[in-house]
Parts: C-alpha cells; structure tokens; sequence
C-alpha cells in the first residue's frame, strides 16, 4: 500500500500545482501597522470544485452565509480571500454587502464570476468592516499572488489573529507513477470549540474530485479532527473549512474510482485536517499544556462525547491541569454529571497507561507516578466506561491566569 508524506510547517497551499497565494497589510485592524499581514488570496487559474464546512452557531457571520450561499450556487469555483483583525459578524446587512463586495471585486480583477470566490473574515465581532481599505489591499494581492513558497507563508501569516504561529501542512503521495498533494493552511488559538472556533482551515489539492464526494470526504475528515478539539468551550460566528480541488494532474478520484485511491485520498484529507487541527489546540491562546481525552467502552458514541467534552471544558479540571496537580476526582465528578451513561463501579480512570482507578477504586499507591505525567506538556486521561463499545477523542488545554488577562478586555 502506497504511504503517505506529511509534511508539517510548509509553504502550503502553493504546494499543490496550480494554485497561488498572495499575502497583504491593508490595515485591517485600524492601527496603522502596515507590516501585519492581514489579507490573504488564494487563487487557481483552472476552475476548482469545492466543499466545505462551517459554524453551527445561530449567530452567522455575513462571509459564512455568503461562502454557504455561493457553495449552494455548485461553481465552478476558483479563489478564497479571507482577512484578519475583523470578523464581520454582527454586521447587519451592511456586512453582507461588504462581504459581497469583497468577491465582486476579486471577480472583477480576474475577469470571473463573484460566484466563484469564497470570502472568509476572522478577527474581532460587532465592528464594522473598512471596506474601502481591504479592496485596496486585494488589489495588490491579486496583481502579487505568485507559485512561490514565500507567497504561500504569507498568505498563512496574513490570516492569524491571537495565533502565534502559522499552521501549514502538506500531504503527498505517489500513485500510478504520480505524485499527488493536499495542502493546508488554518488559523486559530481561542474561542476554540468547533462543532465547526474562531477558526478558519483552507486545503487544495491537484486532483478532480467531484462535488459530492469533496464534500463527503471533507465532513467525515472535519468532524473527527477538528470538530474534537477544544480550548475554551466557545464556539464562533466564524468557523469555516474549505477545500478546493483544481483538478491540475489529470487525475479524478471520485466514488467510482479504484479503491485504493479512494482510501489514499480520504486518508490525505483527513491527516492534513489532524496536523492542522493538532496545531490549533497546541497554540491555544497563553496555554501551558495539551491534554489528550479518551473515553472508552461507552454505551453510544453520543455518550463518549458527551463524557469527553464534559471533562475538556471543566473549569475546575482545567485548572488542576495548570497546576499540576492530578486531581482525578474532578474528572469523575465532570464525567458523571456528563449526562451519559455511566457505573462508578465500572469505571476506570488512567494517566497515560498509570491506572489512577480500577473499576471505582483508586490507586492511591500510585500518585506520585501521576505527579510526574500531569507536569509535562503534553499527556493523556483515559476513561473507560465498561458499557458499550463507542469511544471519542478529545484534545483539550489547561487554563491560565494568562488566559483570563489576555481575554478580560479588548
């Protein structure tokens, strides 16, 4: 079987042949620092097919219901422009039009449609968006964009906000004598609880790959890598996924396609959604640690989740994460007012593989041991439930100080 390469902290998107990126300071933010990056194109000459995923929240920002609106339009699709430093959410209908602009005016410089660009924002919600300084800005990121690596680093950069890093990926594999890719670049470090956070991911890749089948891909990828993590519990205006396949190699991977190929490209998908993802959570804004969440031997997997993300989002184990300190108690506390089925005299409670409770029994003998595991920067709870055969995965955070005085003002 054919092996995958990944390939974390790339140039991205301009990885995959036939896409380019250009990265810009307009001054989105309002603060005259005309060295942030904060306006990013990607672009493909050839036409692109397109999914995607997006919040689930009530409240949706203007470019969410515009990429949603042009996804539903079927494309052909050829671009994603996405800023920083303004969410234009809560916007009204004057942030509608602005998101529209946006796409007209990228259409208007290439000579396409409006429908087949994404428009995409992140940053703070309730401001008005400077329209008039973000189309000044893609002007020169359309005449800018290039094949370059710099391009695609820069296009990553321009898209961050409290993020202290740029998350990129590439996927690659060889079949029939070809190379292949699926590159990635997101955005996100707080309100991070996607059900599709604060968090924008783009993938593209050289393939042709009908709709349907993007789109069942991407949603099974997204719903186990991004959609299971968490930092703060808060879900945003702005969520989005997408992915554009350009269709640049000849080749077509669709549902009638080899079975091999199907696999490989599922699996390049889904890998480079968990590098991202896992990046995402790593850089969670002013965290100490990564906690890995399993919850085994569930009734259902509705239970699982319930059980993980009860324990991932408790304040109060949050904390003990911080410091040090493995207070298992707080997880069995948050895992039984988790709504879910569950025996305390089932349950079993391990850090890493050191048993912390056997069927609802401590091992006090082994504290010491959990001292240790709980004070590196990254570790993994496990709970087994003893109940079913269902089981969900969560990557959590800690909870600092440095948290609460990062976010108690803007």
């Amino acid at each position: 079987m054919t092996q995958l390469t990944v390939t974390p902290d790339t140039a991205g998107i301009t990885d995959v042949p036939g896409f380019e990126a250009a990265g810009v300071a307009c001054d989105i933010r309002e603060n005259h620092d005309l060295k942030r990056l904060d306006l990013a194109l990607l672009f493909s000459l050839r036409a692109c097919t397109a999914a995607g995923t997006f919040t689930k929240n009530a409240v949706k920002a203007a470019p969410v219901l515009l990429c949603q609106k042009h996804l539903a339009h079927g494309g052909p699709f050829h671009g994603i422009i996405a800023n920083s430093g303004n969410a234009n959410a809560c916007t009204g209908a004057e942030g509608l039009r602005n998101a529209q602009a946006t796409a007209q005016r990228a259409a208007a410089s290439l000579n396409l449609k409006p429908t087949s660009f994404f428009v995409c924002s992140t940053g703070r919600i309730g401001q008005p968006l400077p329209l008039p300084r973000l189309l000044k800005g893609l002007e020169r990121a359309v005449s800018e964009k290039g094949r370059t690596p710099v391009h695609g680093t820069r296009s990553a950069d321009a898209i961050l906000t409290s993020d202290t890093r740029a998350k990129t990926v590439t996927v690659s594999f060889t079949y029939d004598g070809k190379k292949h890719f699926v590159s990635g670049m997101a955005k996100g470090a707080g309100m991070i609880q996607p059900n599709m956070a604060t968090m924008l991911a783009f993938l593209a890749t050289d393939f042709s790959v009908p709709r349907s089948f993007l789109q069942k891909t991407l949603s099974e990828a997204v719903a186990g890598t991004f959609n299971c993590i968490t930092v703060d519990g808060d879900m945003s205006t702005n969520d989005t996924v997408l992915v554009l396949a350009n269709g640049h190699s000849g080749v077509s991977v669709g549902e009638k396609s080899p079975r091999e190929l199907r696999v490989l490209f599922a699996e390049a998908v889904w890998k480079a959604c968990e590098v991202l993802a896992d990046k995402i959570v790593s850089d969670g804004e002013k965290i100490t640690k990564v906690v890995e969440v399993k919850v085994d031997g569930a009734a259902s997997a509705e239970d699982a989740e319930k059980v993980a993300r009860a324990i991932g989002n408790s304040l109060l184990v949050k904390s003990s994460w911080y410091g040090d300190d493995p207070n298992w108690g707080r997880l069995a506390d948050a895992a039984g007012y988790a709504g879910a089925k569950l025996i305390e005299s089932k349950l079993d409670i391990l850090y890493n593989d050191t048993p912390v409770m056997t069927a609802g029994k401590p091992h006090a003998e082994l504290k010491s041991r959990w001292k240790e595991i709980v004070k590196a920067r990254r570790f993994a709870i496990t709970l087994n439930l003893h109940l079913g055969k269902a089981s969900f995965r969560l990557l959590a955070t800690d909870l600092t100080e440095a948290y609460v005085n990062y976010n108690k003002s803007e």
